[in-house]
């Protein structure tokens, strides 16, 4: 669940802040599939990853795991 939420989450961030995913690649230093692929669930941010995309979007790591609504 934790993973689906993930995925959701990351793309409307993306999304509200009308970004594309090669942006965010760019700001996170990896390719842009790298991203797709955490958007379709078929891959996960290491735990690194995973904070500095909260801190990028200003939110918390547990928003976007889905484990709180919020920020």
């Amino acid at each position: 669940m934790m993973e689906k939420m993930f995925c959701i989450r990351l793309k409307e961030l993306r999304n509200e802040k009308e970004l594309t995913q090669t942006d965010v690649a760019k700001v996170m230093n990896v390719n842009h599939s790298t991203v797709c692929y955490w958007e379709r669930g078929k891959s996960s941010p290491d735990i690194y990853e995973l904070i500095r995309l909260a801190d990028f979007f200003g939110v918390t790591t547990d928003y976007l795991l889905g484990r709180t609504d919020f920020y």
